[in-house]
């Protein structure tokens, strides 16, 4: 079976596969992963919303089960910043592209506001491009658009299910400051 057409990413396959979180799925082509769906309601609904077709459920190859073990340790908490995950970027814009990679280097336990990232692409005042592009953003947790904030470190939108309560969980699960367990100072 050859790779399937999303738009201009060539998909090879998807799988599912079961976190600390819930059921998630992952898919790759050759180069890379190209998408990553946090948990749905339902298997369906993560499908539906990875977009991939039902025909390319495959058993993942060693860069993709490695991704896989390395996404399971940080959803129950352990500290991988994941950037040694490959990824297939084909497709994306060059703009998606700079803002992913900014927001890929933000360690985990860490944010940025979304002005920050456009200051850091050479776009000043393109906070709100900024989170067009994480909104559109393919492959979360890869590209942790979780860990980018309002200028007032208030959390708005989170294009995953469970929208900003996803996005908190996630932050909690890294020991952010003001998310995590609460401290005395």
């Amino acid at each position: 079976m050859g790779p399937a057409i999303l738009g201009s990413v060539s998909t090879v396959g998807h799988c599912f596969f079961d976190t600390a979180i819930g059921a998630c799925a992952i898919a790759w082509s050759d180069s890379g992963i190209v998408a990553l769906q946090l948990p749905e309601h339902d298997d369906a609904a993560t499908l539906a919303r990875i977009r991939r077709p039902p025909g390319s459920e495959l058993a993942p190859p060693p860069f993709v089960a490695e991704a896989i073990d390395g996404l399971k340790r940080v959803l129950a908490g352990e500290d991988d910043d994941l950037q040694w995950v490959q990824l297939d970027l084909d497709g994306i814009t060059d703009f998606d592209r700079e803002v992913y990679a900014v927001t890929r280097a933000i360690g985990p336990g860490s944010t940025r506001s979304y002005g920050e990232v456009a200051a850091a692409v050479g776009a000043p005042g393109a906070a709100q491009a900024v989170g067009q592009s994480l909104g559109r953003n393919p492959i979360p947790l890869l590209v942790p658009c979780h860990r980018v904030l309002a200028a007032d470190h208030s959390l708005h939108g989170f294009s995953a299910y469970g929208g900003v309560v996803t996005k908190r969980e996630l932050l909690r699960l890294e020991h952010t400051p003001g998310f995590d367990d609460p401290t005395l100072f």
